[in-house]
C-alpha cells in the first residue's frame, strides 16, 4: 500500500555555522495506492517499510534493522503517534529550528517551501510521542533533539515522514 518515492535531505551546514550546524531535516515521501485506509493501518505499513529502518545517525537505512531514531524499533507503534493540527506542527519545527537565534534567510526559505508547505497541505499530521529512556536502543541517547512527523495528504495519494534532528 505504501510505495517509497524518495528523499530529501536538508543539512543546515549547507547555510549556517555553530549550533545550527548540527542539524538537519529528512524528508521520506511515500505514495498511497488506498489512501482511504485508516490511519493505524498506514502507520502500521510505515512501521513496516525498509525506508523506516533508520537510525538517523549516520548509518542510514537498515534492510533488517532493529532501530527507528533513538528507539528500538519493537518499540514503536500506531499508537505512539498522536494527531497534530497544523499549527502545532509548524510550532514544534519552527521551535526547534529557531532555537539558537534567528536562521539564515536561504534556510529560511527552504524550510518554508520543502517543510512547512508539506506540513500545510496535508489533510492528517501525527507526531511520535517521546516513548522515553527505557525505549531507546543502546546508544539512542546520541541526538540531543529528535523530532517526528507523518504528514498524510489523502488526495495526493502521499504521506511524508518528516524527522528534525542534530548530529
Amino acid at each position: 500500500m505504501l510505495t517509497y518515492q524518495d528523499q530529501t535531505f536538508i543539512n543546515f551546514r549547507q547555510f549556517t555555522s555553530g549550533d545550527h550546524a548540527r542539524r538537519w531535516v529528512d524528508i521520506k515521501r511515500f505514495g498511497l495506492s488506498r489512501p482511504d485506509a485508516d490511519v493505524t493501518h498506514l502507520l502500521t505499513e510505515l512501521i513496516g517499510q525498509e525506508q523506516y529502518r533508520d537510525d538517523y545517525a549516520g548509518g542510514g537505512v537498515e534492510v533488517n534493522g532493529l532501530r527507528h531514531g533513538p528507539y528500538w524499533l519493537r518499540n514503536v507503534s500506531p499508537a505512539a503517534y498522536v494527531r497534530v493540527d497544523e499549527a502545532s506542527a509548524n510550532a514544534i519545527l519552527r521551535d526547534w529550528a529557531a532555537q539558537f537565534g534567528p536562521l539564515p534567510v536561504a534556510l529560511s526559505a527552504r524550510l518554508e517551501h520543502e517543510v512547512h508547505a508539506l506540513v500545510a497541505g496535508a489533510t492528517e499530521r501525527y507526531q511520535l510521542k517521546d516513548l522515553g529512556y527505557e525505549a531507546f536502543h543502546d546508544w539512542g541517547g546520541v541526538h540531543n533533539d529528535f523530532h517526528e512527523l507523518v504528514v498524510i495528504d489523502r488526495p495526493a495519494k502521499a504521506l511524508s515522514l518528516l524527522v528534525a534532528a542534530d548530529d
